[in-house]
């Protein structure tokens, strides 16, 4: 049994957490779990599975103390409230705003998860005509949008309510400007100076991430693509940003090995681009640093054996990367970028198998930004090839490729995917000029 001092605490805590989650009385609740014998009985209080008591107690007592943690706010690029729990406070903020039809724009995937459905769930308990839009592709092209648009105007709509990675905000974000600007979505493309046109106001938006990758949900902007050419098309306004954010690590709690390690590398390539990026912009630089540091501490973790810090610290990472980014990225999102769009290739995925070879590329002349990365990093070698090392290896850690071959491209495919990189619009920012030569080249290693 527990010795009564630290019982006393486990309880006081375990009152606390069962009062937000679990019918009946807590007192007596808490009472007859700790009376259980710790080695050998089962419990199954919510919202773990029954296992052995002692392992069930130990969890017990680390959620309760995250979720006593109090709730951030941070009001940087946008009001963003943070922390495990935070996705109960979704409903009273739609209620003082007056919000009573909310579309929520997710991706198919995440539709079908337990958590997603419990919020839309809570939604339509409260009162409000919740409708559920996820009908998109896993790299969103414009027929998405069109068809997300249609779903507000047939549901009269009153606000968007965007759920889930860089898929499903960007199609949300897409949607949101839209609704008042029925011109061809390409008109809107800001690579053609389209932000222009974006004049007339925007329905309510609020995000709820449930990646750890792009950091979309802090973003002005949306990536789609055309159906046809498979060209990105880049959607950017202020009016674009969220009025809210609500950042709550637990939803990411579920999210496979993979996906963890994909999106995570994405926001890891996001800070070491934007960081990179040949603006001067040094708040982005010094966010940028920090993220790095973030990621580097918790990806492995949070991939292998994720708790809510190693998850609360990739998502911090996350939205760091989003906000350094507006700085600008570099050649590694030119590389992935028609990987996505021509072999429908995770975003993220192709971000990472990509990465190191962008960065070794990006060397020459720049060794003291590299230096500078390393330290954020923490590595022992604070060259260019230590950094690029360092990446090979963290790969390695978390289960990604290093070649390209391994995730489906094919010798025929690199002249196609040299062409889309070069009329790509992230490497005009890249550090140093990158030709079509330059990306056949570094596909062509990276095979």
């Amino acid at each position: 049994m527990l010795e009564c001092p630290f019982k006393s605490f486990v309880v006081f805590l375990l009152l606390l957490f069962v009062l937000q989650f679990k019918d009946g009385n807590p007192i007596e609740i808490v009472a007859n779990a700790c009376r259980q014998d710790l080695t050998s009985t089962k419990v199954s209080l919510f919202p773990f599975p029954p296992v052995s008591s002692r392992l069930y107690f130990f969890k017990l007592l680390i959620t309760s103390y995250q979720l006593l943690m109090s709730i951030s706010q941070f009001n940087f690029p946008t009001t963003i409230r943070f922390g495990a729990g935070v996705i109960k406070e979704l409903p009273d903020y739609l209620k003082k705003n007056n919000i009573a039809r909310p579309l929520v724009v997710t991706d198919p995937n995440v539709a079908q998860l337990g958590f997603f459905k419990a919020v839309v769930e809570d939604l339509k308990a409260k009162g409000f005509a919740a409708e559920v839009f996820s009908n998109i592709h896993k790299n969103p092209v414009k027929s998405d949008v069109y068809a997300g648009t249609d779903a507000y105007d047939a549901h009269k709509a009153d606000c968007i309510v965007g759920i889930g990675g860089g898929a499903g905000l960007d199609v949300a974000r897409a949607i949101l400007l839209r609704i008042n600007h029925r011109e061809d979505l390409f008109k809107y493309d800001d690579l053609i100076g389209g932000d222009v046109y974006v004049t007339n106001d925007v329905p309510h938006f609020v995000t709820v991430p449930t990646t750890a990758g792009t950091g979309s949900e802090v973003g002005r902007s949306a990536i789609i693509a055309d159906d046809v050419t498979h060209q990105k098309k880049i959607l950017f306004s202020p009016k674009l940003l969220a009025k809210i954010v609500f950042a709550d690590p637990m939803l990411t709690m579920e999210l496979p090995a993979f996906i963890t390690a994909a999106t995570g590398m994405d926001a890891l390539t996001h800070n070491m681009e934007a960081f990179l990026a040949k603006n001067y912009h040094p708040i982005c630089d010094g966010i940028a640093l920090e993220g790095m540091r973030l990621i580097s501490l918790s990806l492995e973790k949070a991939t292998k054996n994720p708790d809510v810090e190693s998850r609360s610290q990739m998502l911090l990472g996350s939205m760091m990367g989003a906000i350094a980014f507006q700085k600008g990225l570099g050649v590694v999102h030119s590389l992935a970028h028609p990987m996505s769009s021509l072999l429908d290739t995770h975003h993220g995925l192709a971000n990472a198998v990509n990465i190191p070879y962008g960065m070794k590329f990006n060397i020459a002349g720049f060794e003291d930004r590299f230096r500078r990365m390393a330290r954020a990093l923490e590595l022992k070698d604070e060259t260019g090839d230590g950094v690029v090392n360092y990446l090979f290896d963290l790969n390695s850690r978390i289960g990604i490729p290093h070649k390209l071959r391994e995730v489906g491209v094919k010798e025929e495919h690199l002249e196609t995917l040299a062409d889309l990189a070069f009329a790509d619009f992230a490497h005009p920012n890249n550090p140093k000029p990158v030709s079509r030569a330059d990306f056949r080249a570094l596909y062509g290693e990276a095979l």
